[in-house]
């Protein structure tokens, strides 16, 4: 009997090592929350000086969200901030960019996610826009016809820049296989139009692969219904000036009624708004699904 109350005793200790163990182990998980905002350095990895997104993250920075003064912008190029983005993602470490969709990185991420702007700073899903110059329809009426029609989705845009990304063919070169092989779509927008004179179409457009790929879709599809096409990249700012002035014919790449709204509001008399090519874009601030926070309130203040 002394034996067997022994073993009993024995297997009841063990029992309660082992709970008080498994005990240990969830408080000390508990007490091991991460902290990302440190984890990042306090640091939104960015894109080029001057771009939409880059204005609206100073804005977010510098008035919207208070806990965020003291935070840094890293601005760069937008290749590299993808280039940390990769890297970051590749070993499951925190980081924080700035992002849009269309981009074909959330055709290879496709779990990361927006962080919720309570603030509105980054606005709601807005529209990319077309706008062309004053006189431009009675100048080249068959042109402005297709341009005026031009319109596709998202994933058109995404799928170009990702073929692009993986191939390593210039966004120019996929944007013409695009137009070969969606013969429907373009003809939705080429269909009862004159062929074109060979005269000189000028379309300006930001460097951003995005605004390339429609530019480069647009210029393939004109080229190909008798235009000769030429397609100006600058600024942001330029885009708006060069088409108030007169200097070029057309645009595709007026991202509205948010990230641009300030450049349209100076030139919005002197063009004119043929409305969207493009529905459903966004920016904001994008993690990856890894990360365990959902708003830009989530952020803490720089220490």
């Amino acid at each position: 009997m002394n034996f067997k109350r022994y073993m009993l005793l024995l297997v009841i200790s063990s029992v309660l090592v082992l709970a008080a163990c498994g005990g240990d182990e969830e408080t000390t998980s508990d007490d091991t929350d991460i902290n990302y905002s440190e984890e990042v350095d306090y640091t939104i990895i960015g894109i080029e000086p001057g771009a939409g997104i880059t204005v609206t993250t100073e804005t977010a920075i510098e008035e919207g969200y208070d806990h965020l003064a003291g935070w840094e912008l890293e601005q760069a190029s937008t290749a590299a901030m993808v280039t940390e983005l990769e890297s970051a993602i590749a070993n499951e470490e925190p980081i924080i960019v700035t992002g849009w969709n269309p981009h074909w990185k959330f055709a290879q991420f496709p779990d990361m996610k927006y962080l919720d702007d309570p603030e509105g700073i980054y606005g709601d899903a807005e529209n990319i826009q077309t706008l062309v110059r004053n006189d431009f329809e009675s100048d080249h009426p068959d042109a402005y016809e297709i341009i005026d029609r031009f319109y596709w989705e998202v994933e058109d845009m995404e799928e170009i820049m990702y073929e692009a990304n993986e191939s390593g063919l210039d966004i120019d070169e996929v944007a013409q296989q695009w137009v070969e092989e969606n013969a429907d779509a373009v003809a939705e927008w080429t269909d009862g139009v004159n062929e074109g004179d060979g005269s000189t179409i000028e379309l300006v457009s930001t460097p951003w692969d995005s605004e390339r790929a429609s530019a480069g879709v647009l210029s393939a599809a004109l080229e190909s219904h008798g235009f000769d096409v030429e397609v100006t990249p600058v600024d942001p700012s330029i885009v708006f000036e060069s088409l108030s002035s007169g200097d070029a014919d057309a645009t595709v790449a007026a991202w509205l009624p948010f990230t641009h709204a300030d450049f349209y509001e100076n030139v919005q008399d002197d063009v004119v708004d043929l409305g969207p090519n493009l529905e459903g874009a966004k920016i904001g601030l994008v993690v990856p699904a890894y990360m365990d926070i959902d708003s830009i309130e989530d952020l803490e203040l720089a220490e």
